[in-house]
């Protein structure tokens, strides 16, 4: 366990009008904690448990599909009279490669960058997404077999199963297309204490483009040129602008050097860019022009711009950071932060808006369920915590499936009233 002690490692300075601290402002990186145990021990022990936890993570995610792949081999072959000989040899084993194509191209993805694993990547991706909407149709097609039979009807249940999954699959490609449509997404905020330099202008919100193996420079190049018709006067970008997977980051990020706004370009990294070390994801994007904002305040006109990456937006974390800026409550303030995870934080530091992105609505169903019970009002769009509002995008790309059903891909542009 750590002991806060002059021994330890001192947190990075905070500061209100620099970008990310410097490695020689972090202190040495072997220290002690405790009585002569080297800190290099304890980041060994911490990496030890990490992999343990990864390991536990895809072992569970592994089995709930293979579960879910034979499911659907029991749903197809149950009381189907054309099953021949043929399909029950293939049927299982055409099952069974699905079952395990995105863990093993997930994994090398992690590892790999080149048109075989991207190929692979995509393909598996895409198929889990329909495996939600067919699992689901499969899922159904028992629910209204057990009540017929219930109300005394018998029904031809293969031809219900093929009814339901061929419903599912049409969902699934409507999913599919829709995920590469990109709206923009007009909204209105009204800031007490907006400096008067302020008012009528806009600002682009963009997260979670998900660069690597789905979305690549060329998605962002069409994001950028979509975003400069707006004519934004300040442009926000909150997190994952990056996958997480192999990926030359610094080429993936030329394209922000087209990117430019009168009052800046902002970027927070998301948990993404901060499963591991993030140097290479900030790098590349400061070396593009766009200002990283890492435990931060600027002043731009009078208004407040704050950013705090997702790994220090922890509850305690959170809040000495924002007392640490000092903010100014007479003065509007905007927040960028990943995840709205912490809303009540902010809003007791004082800030006027946060800006947020991470739940992208779920994506599509059920996982859009799962979103808005964790995420509640805050999941999407705008809302109110006491003084503050928050806008959380549903973001502009994808994780996993490129799919999207119930949640639309979105350039946000705020009007500050």
């Amino acid at each position: 366990m750590w002991n806060e002690g002059p021994d330890q490692a001192r947190e990075p300075q905070l500061c209100a009008c620099e970008g990310p601290p410097r490695r020689s402002q972090l202190g040495p990186k072997v220290q002690l904690n405790g009585p002569g145990i080297p800190g290099r021990v304890l980041e060994s022990n911490t990496a030890m448990r990490l992999r343990r936890r990864f390991v536990g993570f895809i072992v569970v995610i592994q089995t709930v599909l293979l579960l879910g792949h034979y499911f659907l081999y029991q749903t197809w072959t149950f009381r189907n009279p054309g099953l021949g000989s043929t399909e029950r040899l293939w049927l299982p084993i055409a099952l069974f490669v699905l079952s395990i194509s995105f863990v093993l191209a997930s994994l090398l993805a992690f590892s790999y960058t080149n048109p075989v694993v991207r190929a692979l990547y995509r393909a598996a991706a895409i198929w889990l997404g329909f495996l939600s909407f067919v699992a689901l149709a499969a899922a159904l097609s028992w629910v209204v077999f057990v009540l017929a039979a219930i109300a005394g009807l018998i029904l031809n249940f293969h031809l219900l199963v093929e009814l339901f999954l061929g419903v599912g699959f049409a969902v699934g490609l409507v999913a599919l297309f829709n995920a590469q449509w990109t709206r923009i997404t007009r909204i209105q905020v009204e800031l007490a204490n907006l400096p008067d330099a302020w008012r009528g202008r806009k600002a682009a919100l963009v997260s979670d483009v998900h660069l690597g193996h789905v979305r690549n420079g060329n998605f962002l190049r069409r994001l950028i040129a979509k975003i400069l018709q707006e004519e934004p006067d300040a442009i926000f970008i909150a997190g994952d602008l990056y996958d997480g997977t192999a990926i030359d980051a610094a080429r993936a990020a030329e394209p922000l050097s087209q990117l430019s706004a009168p009052h800046g370009v902002y970027f927070v990294a998301g948990n993404h860019e901060q499963f591991g070390d993030d140097t290479k994801y900030l790098n590349a994007i400061s070396a593009a022009g766009v200002r990283v904002l890492h435990n931060e305040r600027v002043d731009v006109d009078g208004l407040q711009i704050i950013g705090v990456p997702y790994r220090n937006a922890a509850r305690g974390s959170l809040d000495r950071i924002l007392h640490s800026l000092h903010l100014d409550s007479h003065r509007a303030s905007i927040l960028l932060l990943h995840a709205p995870d912490h809303p009540e934080v902010a809003e007791a530091a004082g800030v006027s808006l946060q800006l947020s992105g991470h739940t992208h609505l779920g994506q599509f169903i059920p996982w859009s369920w799962m979103a808005r019970r964790i995420y509640r009002q805050f999941v999407y769009g705008l809302s109110r915590i006491g003084k503050m509002q928050v806008f959380t995008s549903s973001g502009v790309g994808t994780w996993g499936p490129p799919l999207r059903l119930g949640s639309n891909p979105e350039i946000v542009m705020l009007e500050f009233i």
